[in-house]
Order: structure tokens, then C-alpha cells, then sequence
């Protein structure tokens, strides 16, 4: 009997990932990928395909900006693919704000109450700290036990610092107040780390510092109806697999200040739902490198482009037959 072929799953980066550009080529090439930028347009009653396609990039780089605006190249990469595939993904992901992609895709979300959802969460992140205050930074090298030793040793009497993002075995993210963030950066390679740098990000996310934010979010998604999934999708802020539309909205509101559990998402995507291949749907590659350095068994292709997704399509023809 032959080996059954390995399953598929969708995962949608975040934050970090957008670049000027992005969507351009899909929206030129595929008729529902451009209907899904000129919704987002009417939704948002602005020019975010525009702004997408053409920048500047500092406007894009504006957190109340970048989140609309990768959830939505996310989605039309999705529907490019959903529209074309054999078949459905075993399940879906997304790293931060990423998730919410993966929510509209699995059919928990509509994809205008998600646009509004990021905006208003990429303005209450943005406001929930005045700027300067927040940093984070990225370690690379050492384990998420010894970065949280870190942050309990260079820590003072009311500092926030805390791990943000479990990216892969040997890459934490930190997030807190700024001081406390650069002290860790320049301790951190006396405890081993190879490297520690401070990230160009607007806001301490994925930390108590954003309780406020959390707060807002949660007033907004308590008024937007939440579908059970027709796929799982797992969260960041457990990485179980999630397909009750209720138990999704409460995992949104606590991801505010809860770290991202990608290290442990990508285990449960591999070990429990035995997926050997993914597509990431949407700008950039950041998803694909932390796959490799995740320890599993686990590919993940690029899918922002026609010619990407062209080739996951070819994949997923192969297989099917």
C-alpha cells in the first residue's frame, strides 16, 4: 500500500513581514485577490490597497496601518488558494497578528469584522503605551528558559520584561519597558547569547503592558459574531488546536498579553495533526525560516507571489492524484 502523502497546513505571518509591494502581483494576476484589496478599501473607506501596493513606507509601517494591511494580503493570498486547491488544509496558524488571517480562512471570522478587529487593535496597541516608553528586542541563542532567567535578573522593582514571541528553540523575543529591554540586550551575551538586538517595533507587544489595548479589543470582538471553525486553528497563546467559535474569541483577547507560541504551534501542526508541508500566505519568508529552526519535520513554502502560489497549487495537484 503507498504511503498516504503528507498533509498541508495554511500559516499567515505578522507584524515584521509587511514590505511596500506587497499583494501588487497577486491582485493583477487574480480576480479574487483584487476583490478582496478593493473590499478592504470600501470596509476601511481608504486607499489601503494603495497603500499596499505603493507605500510610503513609513505610512506602512504604522502599526494602525501595517496590521489591516497584512490581514488583508493574507486573506487574498488565502482565497487565490482555497479557490484553486484539491482540497482544504489539515489546519491553519498565524504567528501574532497572523491569527486572525487564519481565522477569517477557517470561516470563524468574516473577513470586514476581521479588518475592523486589526485596525482598531493596531490603534490600541499603538496607544496602549506612549511612545518610547516600550521596546523589544530579539535573542538568538539561547533557550526560552535561560532568556526568562535573563529577564528575571536584569529586571527591577516595577519594570515590565517578559518573553513576548517562543519563535524557535534557539530565537525568543522579549517585550517591556525600553530600559529594561536594553539591559537585557547588553547582558544577554555574556549569558551565552549570540546575538540580542533591539527590534524596530512601535510597542511592547504580546506583554502585560498591553492590558489596555486587551481591554479595547475585547469591547469590539464581544460585539462581532465568531463561527465555529470549519478547520482547527491553533493559537497562539496555547498552541491547541481551535475550532469552537467562542473559545477563538477568548484566545484573541488574551493574545494581547500573552506571548506567541510559535515554537509549540509548529510541535502540535507536526506532531499531533501530522502536517510535513505548509504554505505561508502572505508577504515575506519569516514563517519558512523559523520552520527550519524549529526542530520538526515540518516545510514551509513561500506563498505571497502568483509564481509561489502557482508551485503550492502544482504540490497540492501532485498529491491529490
Amino acid at each position: 500500500m503507498a504511503e498516504a502523502p503528507p498533509l498541508w497546513a495554511a500559516l499567515f505571518p505578522g507584524q515584521g513581514s509587511q514590505a511596500v509591494g506587497m499583494g501588487r502581483a497577486l491582485a493583477s494576476q487574480y480576480p479574487e485577490a483584487r476583490d478582496v484589496f478593493e473590499r478592504a478599501d470600501d470596509v476601511l473607506q481608504e486607499p489601503l490597497s494603495r497603500l499596499c501596493f505603493e507605500g510610503p513606507a513609513e505610512q506602512l509601517r504604522l502599526t494602525r496601518n501595517t496590521q489591516p494591511a497584512l490581514l488583508t494580503v493574507a486573506t487574498a493570498a488565502w482565497q487565490c488558494v482555497a479557490r484553486r486547491a484539491p482540497g482544504p488544509p489539515a489546519g491553519a496558524a498565524g504567528h501574532s497578528l497572523g491569527e486572525y488571517a487564519a481565522l477569517v480562512a477557517a470561516g470563524v471570522l468574516d473577513f470586514d469584522d476581521a479588518l475592523r478587529a486589526a485596525r482598531l487593535r493596531g490603534e490600541a496597541m499603538q496607544d496602549a503605551v506612549p511612545v518610547g516608553e516600550g521596546s523589544m528586542a530579539a535573542v538568538i541563542g539561547l533557550s526560552a528558559q535561560s532568556v526568562d532567567e535573563l529577564c528575571a535578573a536584569v529586571r527591577r522593582s516595577g519594570e515590565v520584561l517578559v518573553a513576548a514571541n517562543f519563535n524557535a528553540p534557539d530565537q525568543t523575543v522579549v517585550a517591556g519597558h525600553r530600559d529594561a529591554v536594553e539591559r537585557l540586550v547588553e547582558e544577554a551575551p555574556a549569558q551565552g547569547a549570540k546575538r540580542a538586538v533591539l527590534l524596530e517595533v512601535s510597542a511592547p507587544f504580546h506583554s502585560p503592558l498591553m492590558a489596555p489595548a486587551g481591554e479595547r479589543l475585547a469591547a469590539f470582538l464581544g460585539q462581532i459574531p465568531f463561527a465555529d471553525g470549519q478547520l482547527p486553528v491553533i493559537a497562539n497563546v496555547d498552541a491547541r488546536p481551535v475550532t469552537d467559535g467562542e473559545q477563538a474569541r477568548a484566545n484573541l483577547i488574551r493574545q494581547v498579553v500573552a506571548p506567541v507560541r510559535w515554537v509549540d504551534t509548529m510541535r502540535t501542526l507536526a506532531d499531533e495533526l501530522r502536517v510535513g508541508w505548509a504554505l505561508e500566505l502572505g508577504p515575506g519568508r519569516v514563517l519558512a525560516g523559523l520552520a527550519r529552526r524549529s526542530g520538526r519535520k515540518l516545510r514551509v513554502l513561500a506563498g505571497g507571489d502568483p509564481d509561489e502560489i502557482e508551485a503550492g497549487l502544482a504540490r497540492l495537484d501532485e498529491q491529490s492524484r
